[in-house]
């Protein structure tokens, strides 16, 4: 099921980046007490009873005219646009401002679920004074205190009861995968090279598709579906608003793919940003191909794609599974290999593999190299099978998880990669002790 979104919107130092930690259930959001601090907008997923939603950290909306404030005021209507749910934070010390009221009327108009959450009630002795609250005409307020953590459990009981289910369109007997990158790297001209026609706009603007577009493929035979999205930037650099509302979407492509596709310009090289923007599919364990694109525009020399490589694999070191692929989307020249890949990648990411097979590499490994003294005692695994596949699960029964050391179980992990066709596939080790 799609992730609903809940945006958290309220004037600025009323408490929403502590209300926003509290219900994600750890520090993620920028706390001060200077107000305008939470000019960024942050996403995080958060669960409560059976339900999972995508969290949304808004800057304080204000009347007065300060800096940001009008980036601040569009981003937070597209997260309003863009949400299911809405809780509005007032600040219940000070009572209802001409900002609040002005809040109350952006919410009036979009028809969706509010939340009235009157924080910073921290006493028995404050809970009257909320009652003016009724007045903005929003429902029932709660009485909340991010700080001490009151009210918390009312607003999520709140947000599940009220949170829209939304069935997700399946696509059981086709590939899936997604194609991200920074902002004007040449995705859309990858997909009118994969359709071999004119299916989305092709710009050299900066934000040009802001949906996602799932498209359906079929090519030897096969069904793919290519879920399309918009360019991304690292959060907390930049404030234009098209920029986070399109990577709002692109997180819910990359959830519903199999397989992502990272773009990178070949003529700018690797930057910082690019491990940003993957590091959103590493987080959800999808598999992954690199695709360098514009390699038209790259002047060759002897080995040039090779030094290349190289430099991805230096700066993509946590990527060193994901296999790379050379293209030009403007002349379509190699761009048939992706699919080659993607067709290699989705098989090893749904592999399966049988126990017998399993245990006779992992048996083989720790007498070829005994795992080091680590936290007072030495790994031995006794038994391992495959939990799961897409990506490929393995559940190790061992003496001592905390013996555990991370370079063993990277040893453990390239065992398998060699001894498995495991190309392009996060794998993931559960340890469990043998009791």
């Amino acid at each position: 099921m799609p992730l609903g979104v809940v945006a958290i919107v309220g004037s600025p130092n009323v408490g929403k980046s502590t209300i926003f930690n509290r219900i994600v259930g750890r520090r993620r959001a920028i706390v001060d007490d200077q107000p305008g601090v939470t000019r960024d907008r942050l996403y995080e997923t958060a669960e409560w009873l059976d339900r999972s939603f995508r969290l949304v950290d808004t800057g304080g909306i204000e009347l007065a005219d300060r800096p940001f404030q009008e980036q601040i005021r569009v981003q937070t209507q597209l997260a309003i646009d863009e949400a299911d749910v809405i809780i509005f934070v007032a600040d219940g010390k000070k009572g209802i401002s001409k900002d609040d009221r002005f809040i109350a009327k952006m919410l009036f108009k979009t028809k969706k679920p509010v939340i009235l959450a009157v924080n910073k009630v921290d006493n028995q002795d404050m809970l009257m004074s909320i009652s003016e609250f009724y007045s903005l005409g929003l429902g029932e307020p709660i009485a909340t205190s991010g700080e001490h953590g009151i009210g918390i459990g009312d607003i999520l009981d709140k947000i599940v009861k009220v949170l829209p289910k939304v069935e997700e369109e399946k696509y059981e007997d086709a590939i899936t995968f997604s194609i991200i990158g920074r902002p004007n790297v040449g995705k859309s001209s990858l997909v009118n090279a994969l359709l071999k026609k004119e299916r989305v706009i092709v710009s050299n603007i900066v934000g040009t598709t802001r949906d996602s577009i799932d498209t359906k493929i079929t090519r030897d035979n096969k069904d793919y579906v290519v879920i399309d999205t918009a360019g991304l930037k690292k959060r907390g650099k930049i404030y234009e608003s098209i920029d986070k509302y399109s990577m709002l979407r692109a997180l819910a492509a990359v959830d519903r793919s199999e397989i992502v596709l990272l773009v990178i310009d070949a003529n700018e090289g690797i930057i910082e940003q690019d491990k940003h923007v993957v590091g959103y599919a590493i987080e959800k364990k999808k598999a992954v191909i690199i695709v360098v694109n514009k390699w038209d525009l790259v002047k060759k020399e002897q080995n040039t794609q090779s030094e290349f490589e190289k430099k991805i694999r230096k700066e993509f070191q946590f990527l060193e599974y994901a296999p790379i692929v050379f293209v030009s989307a403007k002349t379509t020249s190699k761009v048939e290999n992706i699919f080659d890949k993607i067709d290699m990648v989705h098989k090893a990411y749904d592999t399966h593999i049988s126990t017998s097979l399993l245990n006779q590499v992992v048996q083989d490994a720790q007498l070829m190299n005994e795992a080091p003294d680590f936290n007072g005692g030495r790994l031995k695994i006794y038994f391992v099978n495959q939990a799961n596949s897409c990506p490929p699960t393995f559940v190790l029964f061992v003496n001592k998880p905390k013996y555990a050391h991370f370079s063993y179980l990277r040893y453990i992990e390239n065992r398998l990669r060699a001894s498995f066709n495991l190309d392009g596939t996060p794998i993931e080790l559960v340890l469990r002790e043998r009791v």
